[in-house]
């Protein structure tokens, strides 16, 4: 059973030009080794995260670093949540997480299915 969807689209110059304008945006959005990604990935990642919280319905119990992006060996991008943000999926029973990203054009995109098995 779908338990939520959520999508985020952003622009990669725009994004750009925050992480130039605040530095420190890199670590309060970013596990060590997301950072360093090139910036079209970073984007990405910012988008894949947005979109885990609004397929969550708000970000209670969220913290960004938590949700790190990581690639399978097939280069399928997945979640690898720690913290309070894997404890907020637990309870709320949910049992799979996908994610789906790409970048082009200047914009970078992301799409999350949260899915819970029902017994």
């Amino acid at each position: 059973m779908i338990m939520g969807t959520g999508i985020d689209l952003v622009d990669i110059a725009r994004f750009e030009r925050s992480v130039t304008r605040t530095p420190r945006l890199l670590q309060r959005l970013f596990t060590p080794s997301e950072q360093q990604r090139r910036l079209h990935s970073l984007a990405a990642r910012y988008a894949a995260k947005e979109a885990l919280i609004k397929a969550l319905g708000g970000s209670d119990g969220v913290h960004w670093t938590e949700m790190e992006i990581v690639s399978e060996p097939s280069g399928r991008p997945v979640f690898a949540l720690t913290g309070s943000t894997a404890e907020v999926l637990v309870e709320r029973g949910i049992t799979a997480v996908h994610l789906t990203m790409s970048h082009d054009g200047g914009l970078a995109i992301a799409h999350v299915i949260l899915e819970r098995t029902d017994a």
